[in-house]
């Protein structure tokens, strides 16, 4: 039987976390993608083995899924040094978007080319097949349109070929990849599962299974609001909203070059700015150290605001809730803005991780625990009668 490596990705808009195979890797990398040529020029390309291939991923990209097929790309780190890059923009549909498949099948040849691989994956010289059993998600409001069933068919019964152009440690590799099965999750049901089930798929949080809660998702294009009750997500009464970060980081990123004649790289160098342990809301101008307070501040509580609205919204229409859990990335960017403003109007019971890494890890966490539990369950059904019967 073929080797089915598992994937649980989150593609994010700020960027894309992956799980693999039994918790054994991870990978986080920005989501910007930049179109390029082939033989792009490296200063030192005698050195280019010894570099990070993260700081340098370039790729050529074949497809039946991708609108532009056959193109080449920086990806990441490297993307954001382009003067062509692009992030996914506000408004935009996740499963529509070429560039959401563009970061998703890089992530995965990026782990099928690790060496730690190599015992799971044939390879024929250059040429690396991989199969995987892949666990993500889609925005609520995008699964309630039904498009989670398109994504999904794109990505089924091809064959998704990824080529290492110019890439540290990995030039000249392809990366056949095949989808053995897909499930494509909403992101709010899986923030709920990912509070109350462990990786071996165990109920971990007693407390929380019965209770009436709000899970309020904040990521870069979208907020889901999941209403739970009776250990399930509410359908009819779960929200999504086309109100993400994206726009408010856009803004201070324009701002601050405006004021300061400063030019960000990407929405990651404005989130880092607002949320770093020292010198948090400064920035260096002209080699001194200047503070940005006054524009984030005032363009982080109006968007603060608009999530509040949401929040209060929802739970008028769910009076019975005991407490909202707010998740993402969004939320950790948030979250200040967010108290101060509960603290002095209406005091609902919410709540925060004060796990940076735990809140925008939820989830590709979520994500694995979902396809792990549905992988084991899966191949326990296609084991033979008398093997079953040897482990009873």
């Amino acid at each position: 039987m073929t080797y089915s490596r598992i994937a649980a990705v989150d593609v994010g808009n700020d960027s894309i976390k992956a799980i693999f195979g039994h918790l054994d890797s991870e990978l986080n990398i920005p989501n910007v993608v930049a179109r390029d040529i082939e033989d792009r020029p490296v200063i030192g390309i005698e050195e280019l083995d010894n570099k990070d291939p993260l700081d340098g991923l370039h790729i050529r990209l074949h497809s039946p899924a991708l609108k532009d097929n056959n193109a080449i790309y920086r990806i990441g780190n490297l993307a954001t040094k382009s003067n062509n890059a692009t992030e996914l923009d506000p408004g935009s549909s996740k499963s529509e978007e070429d560039q959401t498949l563009i970061m998703l099948f890089a992530t995965l040849a990026l782990d099928a080319v690790n060496a730690r691989n190599e015992k799971h994956f044939t390879r024929n010289k250059n040429v690396i097949d991989a199969n995987y059993t892949l666990g993500t998600g889609l925005p609520l409001r995008e699964v309630k349109e039904g498009k989670d069933a398109g994504y999904r068919s794109k990505l089924l019964g091809s064959v998704h070929q990824v080529e290492f152009l110019i890439t540290p440690k990995y030039q000249g590799l392809k990366v056949n990849i095949k989808f053995d099965e897909v499930k494509v999750y909403p992101e709010g049901f899986a923030a709920y599962i990912n509070l109350v089930m462990d990786n071996n798929a165990n109920i971990i949080n007693k407390d929380l299974i019965d209770k009436r809660i709000l899970i309020q998702d904040i990521g870069g294009l979208s907020t889901d609001i999941a209403v739970i009750k009776n250990r399930n997500v509410d359908d009819d009464k779960a929200q999504g909203f086309n109100l993400g970060v994206s726009e408010a980081l856009e803004q201070i990123r324009e701002e601050i070059r405006s004021k300061h004649g400063v030019e960000l790289d990407s929405r990651r160098d404005v989130v880092e700015i607002i949320t770093k342990k020292n010198d948090r809301n400064h920035i260096m101008v002209r080699g001194s150290r200047t503070s940005v307070h006054d524009i984030t501040d005032r363009i982080l509580l109006d968007l603060a605001k608009k999530q509040y609205r949401l929040l209060r919204n929802v739970w008028l229409k769910n009076s019975q809730t005991e407490i909202c859990y707010f998740v993402g990335g969004g939320a950790t960017v948030l979250k200040d803005y967010l108290k101060t403003l509960n603290n002095s109007l209406d005091g609902y019971n919410i709540d925060f991780f004060e796990d940076e890494k735990e809140s925008i890890w939820m989830m590709a966490n979520a994500y694995y625990k979902l396809i792990a539990d549905f992988k084991k369950k899966s191949d326990k059904a296609k084991e033979p009668k008398d093997q079953k019967a040897v482990k009873a």
